[in-house]
């Protein structure tokens, strides 16, 4: 289970400020020449890393590597998967260094990440890029891990996937998802649409229910992820590309003032107005009180007035059925349809 924000900033700890000055990084990433990873396959060797927060107890990081092995792989620890530094899976050199060697190593084929948490920002500066380029892998996490999979996109092209972590069971609807987009790819593939619900007499579906929020269509390359990690990328050198995008958003724990404040913050930076369409997943555990708006509310207020078509609802975020979304794939979003399809394999 992904920590809160909340509950990491509980835990307290001090953080190391790190000294070195570091170069200004050029973007790599161009639609037109994205990396591909290897699609997966049974026997290949995957890898365990905790870039960001770990796991409370070690039998949890077991269980991970269960999970992976119950996948059909090979499961490999990362030098430091065990480790832990306050509310950190070990400091910022060693989730570094475990990331950049899982690249490097030519016995590994695919990274899975355990948790997310927070801590993955911290290491944007230490990854290797040049050699990440030169060794594209499937690498596979969510929440705070948004800002790994959004940095490597941007400055190596290679295509990172926001979908489940090896922390957690799948649920049936997240095998599909995941097999259809990373183990037997198709040309085209409808991702993040609810699962389907039985309907009978007395009983609809409360929880999995698409809404518009502005018609239309739009097509271009997916970007985006967790929101607030989204947020804290603005301004810096690994802020991911809007211009033409569609641009798929989600977040925890976050009451609607604080997805209003983010989202304010990213309609003032003049990001919104860039990308071409926006799918919002889930905005989950919220905490309503009785003096806010609604989230639908906050949403409506932010989004309508671009007149960009976007859709609420899709099956992506901190919940049980989740989809996997390729960052750099070309998409195309339907609002009136309820659909967004990737429009080319994510994987080769």
């Amino acid at each position: 289970m992904t920590m809160t924000r909340r509950e990491l900033l509980a835990t307290g700890g001090s953080l190391a400020v790190a000294a070195t000055v570091f170069p200004t990084l050029a973007n790599a990433a161009d639609n037109a020449n994205n990396r591909k990873p290897q699609r997966l396959r049974p026997g290949m060797t995957v890898g365990l890393v905790t870039p960001a927060s770990n796991v409370p107890e070690d039998q949890e990081l077991h269980i991970a590597m269960d999970l992976v092995r119950s996948l059909g792989f090979i499961a490999k620890p990362s030098a430091n998967l065990f480790s832990r530094t306050q509310y950190l899976a070990g400091t910022d050199k060693q989730r570094a260094d475990d990331l950049n060697a899982m690249f490097a190593d030519p016995e590994v084929d695919a990274i899975f990440c355990v948790r997310g948490g927070y801590g993955s920002g911290r290491l944007l500066r230490y990854l290797d890029y040049d050699m990440i380029a030169a060794n594209p892998k499937v690498i596979l996490g969510y929440s705070d891990i948004t800002a790994i999979l959004n940095a490597i996109y941007l400055r190596t092209g290679l295509i990172t996937f926001h979908g489940p972590i090896a922390g957690g069971n799948f649920s049936d609807y997240t095998y599909d998802q995941y097999n259809r987009i990373l183990v037997e790819p198709t040309s085209t593939t409808e991702i993040g649409n609810p699962p389907v619900f039985e309907t009978r007499p007395g009983v609809v579906d409360w929880e999995n229910r698409l809404t518009p929020i502005v018609s239309g269509s739009a097509e271009g390359h997916l970007v985006g992820g967790n929101l607030s990690l989204v947020v804290t990328l603005l301004g810096t050198p690994f802020e991911p590309n809007f211009d033409g995008a569609i641009l798929f958003l989600e977040d925890v724990s976050e009451p609607p003032y604080s997805v209003d404040r983010m989202l304010t913050h990213l309609w003032m930076t003049g990001k919104l107005e860039r990308v071409a369409g926006i799918v919002l997943g889930k905005f989950t555990d919220d905490d309503y009180d009785s003096n806010t708006f609604s989230m639908e509310q906050v949403i409506r207020d932010r989004f309508e007035p671009l007149g960009i078509p976007t859709l609420r609802g899709t099956m992506i975020g901190h919940i049980e059925d989740k989809t996997v979304v390729p960052i750099g794939i070309q998409a195309r979003l339907d609002v009136d349809a309820g659909t967004l399809t990737l429009l080319e394999a994510a994987v080769s």
